[in-house]
């Protein structure tokens, strides 16, 4: 089969890999690009790892055949053009399609790509592919999106309106409760989303989605305990408090570290990503520290330093 490859070029390199699952790690692939000097280099690659000393060049499953590859620049346009050999009948196949603004070394080690995507080719129509499915950004931006405001915004603020605002009784517990609930649906939402992204494209983000699998799980714990807490004056109370509190925490740290590992891994994080969940963890911990130094004061988060000493907090109260 000849395959052709042409794409808009200024700088850098393009490539295309072909994986039978559409996943990266494990593809192979072949890469093209005019050096600073102008001349047209072509290598093929093996994707061991996502990192860059897992890429390795000259080594691949494609069975290239005698005629040799070849790039060239036309213009504003790229081609990549080789013949490749597979073992069965290919009508239908995973390919992926990337590229970098950032040269290779020297050794031929590639940068970072700049944006990739998956799509499904159509390898039976010889006129070209023309019948292809696009995985774009969008159900990556929903998934973080939602991931944000979930685990990033609505569970932190409530779990510091539970621990900072019980003087404030009942209100503290309908806002706590209000803001968990929330909280928990786009949670919810968000691995609904990152499902479906993860069939459609198959990453390979074994840490992001098992911290994520993780913390459905705890999420799902913590409303099920709501529904099953014992009543304030018995003895499980107190273990159930302790469990509720802990279990809390940690959700709400994984839940920080699973933002930043999605953003850091996502291709089109970009430093808008990083600088607005920045801002909202910035400003969270910010205000935990200065309601955590008045709390100790006693200044807030007290009943008893605003209200008689016989006045009880809400029977049903629960907090993070």
């Amino acid at each position: 089969m000849t395959i052709i490859v042409s794409s808009l070029y200024t700088t850098g390199w393009v490539g295309i890999g072909f994986s039978k699952e559409g996943r990266m790690v494990g593809s192979s692939a072949m890469v093209g690009w005019i050096s600073k000097k102008g001349h047209a280099k072509i290598k093929q690659y093996y994707l061991q790892g996502t990192e860059r000393d897992q890429v390795v060049p000259d080594q691949g499953e494609l069975q290239l055949q005698k005629v040799p590859p070849v790039v060239a620049l036309h213009g504003a346009m790229i081609y990549l053009a080789f013949q490749v050999k597979f073992s069965v009948r290919v009508p239908r196949r995973a390919v992926i399609l990337a590229f970098s603004t950032a040269y290779p070394s020297k050794l031929g080690r590639l940068t970072k790509h700049d944006d990739k995507t998956t799509v499904i080719v159509d390898f039976s129509k010889a006129s070209g592919a023309t019948s292809i499915k696009t995985t774009t950004s969008t159900e990556k931006t929903k998934h973080g999106v939602m991931a944000i405001l979930g685990w990033g915004f609505l569970l932190p603020v409530g779990a510091i309106l539970a621990r900072y605002l019980r003087h404030k009784d009942p209100l503290w517990y309908y806002l706590h409760i209000g803001f968990q609930f929330t909280g928990f649906i786009f949670g919810l939402a968000a691995v609904i989303l990152g499902i479906q992204l993860y069939n459609r494209i198959q990453p390979d983000i074994p840490a992001h989605r098992g911290i994520g699998i993780f913390l459905l799980v705890l999420s799902i714990l913590q409303v099920l305990a709501f529904f099953a807490r014992p009543q304030k004056e018995t003895k499980m109370r107190r273990y159930w408090n302790w469990y509720h509190h802990w279990i809390g925490r940690i959700s709400l740290f994984f839940g920080a570290v699973n933002i930043v590992l999605g953003i850091r891994m996502a291709d089109n994080g970009g430093d808008g990503w990083k600088i607005g969940y920045g801002f909202v963890l910035s400003v969270t911990l910010l205000a935990f520290v200065v309601l955590e130094i008045f709390r100790i004061r006693g200044s807030i988060g007290s009943p008893s330093s605003h209200t008689p000493p016989s006045f009880e907090a809400h029977p049903s109260s629960t907090s993070v």
